[in-house]
């Protein structure tokens, strides 16, 4: 079966798949989901890619999943481990060259937050609120587990002077949340279709789909995976 490469987005915990995991498990795959260094203002995005490189070792083959901010590590783990299928989640997608710092200017992402939230009656200037922008549409009986330990993320990454790769040459899917806050569907349909070249597929629900729909997502990744196998 599959090797599935779980990346968590901002915060860096594997525990934002723990309700995918044993549903790909379940099917007879190898589900790697390493925490990432979130946390650790000496680590950049390449000490990152080392955790998912040491992670992955020598397994071939391997289908990366990249939620939100882990997008960014795809083109620099590409040289250094053996990528099936890339599978985007409301993920940030990085240009050739660019600064990740700059990624946010770049595309735009600020003022589209900001007109969704004045067009669906939010205070645009409100201070942030995770729960609001993260996990509005998360069930109750899992919100609790999602903010418990919850660790911040360190601006390390988007502080460094990394130029980015290229984007690799990997069959890659896009799935885009619909009531994404963070990142407005029309916004991402937009990136998407500058930066890959592809129309993306689309999931109902918010930023966090592994929490507030794992088993529509672990249903959906298994979809991709079918496809990419019989165009083959």
């Amino acid at each position: 079966m599959a090797t599935y490469v779980l990346l968590p987005g901002a915060g860096g915990e594997s525990s934002y798949w723990q309700f995918v995991t044993p549903r790909l498990r379940a099917l007879g795959h190898e589900v790697i989901a390493p925490d990432l260094p979130s946390d650790d203002d000496t680590a950049g995005l390449r000490e990152y890619a080392d955790v998912v490189v040491d992670a992955v070792g020598d397994r071939r083959g391997v289908i990366l999943v990249a939620q939100s901010m882990a997008g960014l590590l795809v083109p620099l783990l590409s040289p250094r481990i053996d990528i099936r299928l890339v599978v985007l989640v409301a993920a940030m997608v990085s240009a050739e060259g660019e600064l990740p710092g700059d990624w946010w200017a770049h595309t735009g992402q600020e003022a589209a937050r900001r007109d969704l939230d004045v067009r669906e009656g939010r205070d645009p200037d409100a201070e942030f609120d995770p729960i609001v922008t993260f996990l509005h549409d998360v069930p109750a009986d899992v919100l609790a587990v999602a903010l418990d330990g919850a660790r911040q993320q360190s601006n390390t990454p988007f502080e460094q002077t990394l130029p980015m790769p290229p984007w690799p040459d990997v069959p890659t899917r896009f799935l885009l949340a619909r009531r994404d806050r963070f990142f407005p569907a029309d916004f991402q349909r937009r990136v998407v279709r500058e930066r890959l070249g592809i129309d993306p597929d689309e999931i109902d629900g918010g930023h966090l789909p592994a929490l507030a729909r794992p088993a529509e997502l672990a249903d959906r990744l298994e979809q991709f995976r079918e496809t990419l196998t019989e165009s083959r």
